[in-house]
């Protein structure tokens, strides 16, 4: 399955999620709802992906943690905050870039409307 098609799968989920539990809550909770609506439509992923950061042919001590990484292709940032902050992008970029992976979404559950919350971020993604 393309990018594309998993990005859209995880959209669908995340808008059921934000239907119903609104914004408000804490990132750990939407965490848990998102994970349990990707489950009920058969969606593959993994929680707190671990990504090695290379350094001058060492890995480094610290991991990078992936909130979800949904069919070893999407990277799924989640935000439960009033506005994003101007690094959560390129910080998503490093994530694309240090992964391999070719698209992330970020998704900030604390707006009203939830297209409004939600950020592609392509890393040399193949149409």
């Amino acid at each position: 399955m393309h990018e594309n098609e998993i990005s859209e799968k995880i959209i669908g989920a995340t808008i059921e999620v934000h239907r119903i539990l609104e914004p408000g809550l804490l990132e750990s909770v939407y965490e848990d709802a998102l994970c349990h609506e990707l489950y009920l439509r058969g969606i593959r992923f993994t929680r707190q992906q671990s990504v090695p950061i290379p350094y001058k042919d060492i890995k480094l001590g610290t991991d990078l943690r992936l909130d979800l990484l949904v069919e070893d292709k999407v990277i799924v940032d989640l935000k439960a905050k009033e506005n994003l902050s101007k690094i959560d992008k390129p910080k998503l970029l490093t994530y694309l870039r240090l992964s391999k992976k070719h698209l992330g979404l970020i998704i900030n559950f604390h707006v009203l409307l939830l297209r409004d919350g939600i950020e592609r971020v392509v890393n040399n993604l193949q149409e």
